[in-house]
């Protein structure tokens, strides 16, 4: 295994003070959908959605996703 990709939304929205409701309502994503975001528990990235949360945020997908290198 070459390592692991993480999402990072949860303390990105945590430091800005933005609210998972405002992402729900604003970027048409489901409660649930944006629960497994926020607490990194994705297995398939979907690409819209994250496009949908990035241009919300404004923000760059580098911003939300953290690659992490296995440990040898």
């Amino acid at each position: 295994m070459a390592g692991k990709i993480h999402i990072t939304l949860e303390s990105y929205l945590k430091e800005r003070k933005i609210s998972r409701y405002k992402i729900i309502k604003n970027c048409n994503v489901s409660q649930t959908q944006l629960n497994r975001y926020y607490r990194d528990q994705i297995e398939r990235i979907d690409l819209d959605v994250l496009a949908r949360i990035c241009d919300y945020l404004q923000c760059e997908i580098s911003d939300l996703l953290k690659f992490v290198p296995e440990e040898k």
